[in-house]
């Protein structure tokens, strides 16, 4: 049968349906709204999604969509480039530890790491709570729950978030105390926020600082912001917790699962009950993911040589001292216990050239014995000699 939407007044099979004010009495449709049914299958936020229907990245029943006002219903089709969204499972929540040189996002136009190409196979399709800058480190909660995430987001949920800040510059207990009250930077208008005077280290330049900043609201880059308005400037920024669920032990490019026990007690206000995990296990154990380093080794200047020193065999004791040092009285390129090759090659007599002395054959003659180079040799040992005539040790009766 050939559809007449003149006729019935419907829409074609397959074509999206939009979310327009019906007539009085007409049945309400049913299904989600697009943007919670990608939020909810973890593609990202409401916010991320209507991004991406605007950069025309989503597809309903291989139709792109140009509208965030489509309803989604059961037997639909949905599509993020290219790919088909698969029906939302449980929610899930992991502690990640962010080091820095990461950007938390999925791609950079620019090319530089990121924090999801860092994470370790066997994953779902996660997001980030929140975010943390490139130059920041700590705890990033990360989801496949697009619903949670946002919840915990927004101001209006009162989601505390706990900081660790150093700092460059002088500052007292009192001018922190003010900021309970709120500020305004830039024309942004900032939250109540605590702020607590950890340790103060004075130096030639100025003190160096380490302040506890705990915050709800989480605007972008607000604990940076805040203090350099208070004339401080953050060189290191650690985030230490946020809502219930702290940093703790976790290694800096380690992720652990949060269980689902844990997710059900804390999360209850924020989670349906029909998107609650089951069980008590994780399903995911804790992994490390390659981190970048901190510092990059410098190159070796042009021309210069470089010493290989070979792998270490599993036999061979470590030297003492810094790691990579060779034993001592060795010197680079020679194996321990080798004899250097200026001794092998010793003239038979002093100043004179001539055929090396053979080596003395085992047990030919006493061993001298070879004191530590620096060492006074010992003075010679006292004869027992008698030193008068007559003398001598008396005997026992």
């Amino acid at each position: 049968m050939v559809h007449d939407p003149h006729r019935t007044g419907g829409k074609p099979p397959g074509q999206a349906r939009t979310s327009e004010k019906p007539r009085e009495g007409a049945p309400q449709a049913g299904g989600d709204r697009i943007a919670k049914a990608l939020a909810r299958a973890g593609v990202g936020s409401r916010r991320d999604v209507e991004r991406y229907i605007a950069e025309g990245r989503v597809a309903l029943n291989g139709q792109v969509l140009t509208s965030p006002a489509v309803k989604v219903e059961p037997g639909d089709i949905l599509t993020v480039d290219g790919q088909v969204v698969e029906g939302a499972e449980p929610t899930r929540l992991f502690r990640y530890h962010k080091p820095v040189g990461l950007l938390t996002s999925h791609k950079d136009p620019a090319g530089r790491p990121t924090v999801f190409g860092a994470l370790p196979d066997g994953l779902p399709r996660l997001i980030s709570v929140g975010r943390l800058d490139i130059n920041s480190e700590g705890l990033l909660l990360l989801t496949n729950d697009g619903e949670l995430a946002r919840a915990m987001e927004l101001p209006q949920a009162g989601v505390v978030r706990r900081y660790r800040a150093r700092a460059h510059g002088r500052i007292t207990q009192d001018r922190l105390d003010k900021l309970k009250d709120g500020i305004t930077v830039e024309g942004v208008r900032y939250g109540a926020i605590d702020a607590k005077l950890d340790k103060a280290k004075e130096g030639p330049q100025g003190s160096n600082l380490w302040i506890t900043v705990t915050l709800s609201e989480g605007k972008n880059r607000e604990v940076r912001r805040v203090l350099e308005a208070l004339g401080l400037k953050v060189n290191r920024l650690i985030r230490l917790a946020y809502g219930p669920f702290a940093l703790g032990t976790l290694a800096v490019g380690e992720i652990e699962e949060v269980g689902p026990r844990v997710i059900r007690e804390q999360l209850a206000d924020h989670i349906p009950p029909e998107n609650m995990p089951k069980g008590d296990r994780p399903q995911f154990q804790k992994t490390a993911t390659a981190t970048p380093p901190r510092r990059r080794q410098a190159a070796a200047p042009e021309g210069a040589t470089l010493i290989d020193r070979g792998p270490r065999r599993a036999d061979e004791a470590r030297p003492r001292g810094r790691p990579g040092a060779r034993p001592q009285g060795t010197k680079a390129g020679q194996k321990p216990g080798a004899k250097p090759a200026w001794k092998a090659e010793r003239p038979a007599g002093p100043g004179r050239p001539g055929p090396a002395r053979p080596a003395a054959a085992a047990g030919d003659g006493p061993k001298k014995k070879v004191f530590k180079a620096g060492w006074a040799k010992p003075k010679p040992k006292a004869s027992h000699a008698p030193k008068k005539p007559g003398g001598g040790p008396k005997k026992r009766g």
